[in-house]
């Protein structure tokens, strides 16, 4: 079984009948009451979903079933998709030191700025945050671009230096990308 929750909210039919198939369910059953409720504070993740019978104020991961009979099987479908929309929701996200990247809008954030990026700028960011060290141009080509190439060709250079140039005029930031003698590298 996974990290997935399902919360069944001051519902007990709900409860009852999730609570039969769960051996058979790909996430864990819990039930809250409205006293409860503030026990979603501790969940490290938001990797749960609420169901309910009535829309509850101020709880973005929902889903409101308020028409009976239901059909158990089409159920279980949308909430497989909505756990599956919340994980990719939340593997889109990633901290590089101070900013926030959504990789789905293809933006960089830092506090109330934004700033929109290209396909090749996030592949190009998240490459170079994932290396842990410096990257050459000629793996730079290879992984972000997709060829190698024996010619001499600038696309690389020219690409991180207007990324650069675009990060430096939103946020004031000369070092997020660095040069190193091996190549560049995000920190």
């Amino acid at each position: 079984m996974n990290n997935q929750s399902l919360i069944i909210y001051e519902s007990n039919l709900l409860y009852d009948i999730f609570n039969e198939l769960a051996d058979h369910l790909p996430f864990s059953i819990i039930q809250l009451t409205k006293k409860e409720l503030v026990k979603l504070n501790r969940f490290k993740t938001r990797d749960y979903l609420v169901v309910s019978e009535k829309k509850i104020q101020n709880i973005s991961n929902q889903i409101v079933i308020d028409k009976f009979p239901l059909n158990i099987f089409k159920l279980i479908e949308r909430l497989n998709i909505e756990f599956l929309k919340l994980k990719f929701n939340e593997q889109s996200k990633i901290k590089i030191g101070k900013y926030l990247f959504d990789l789905n809008a293809r933006e960089m954030t830092d506090q109330n700025q934004k700033l929109k990026l290209t396909e090749k700028e996030i592949d190009s960011i998240s490459y170079l945050f994932s290396m842990k060290k410096s990257a050459n141009v000629q793996e730079l080509q290879q992984k972000v671009w997709g060829y190698q190439s024996d010619l001499e060709t600038h696309t690389v250079e020219t690409h991180i230096y207007r990324l650069r140039k675009k990060i430096l005029k939103k946020f004031n930031d000369a070092q997020f990308i660095k040069s190193t003698a091996s190549g560049y590298q995000i920190t």
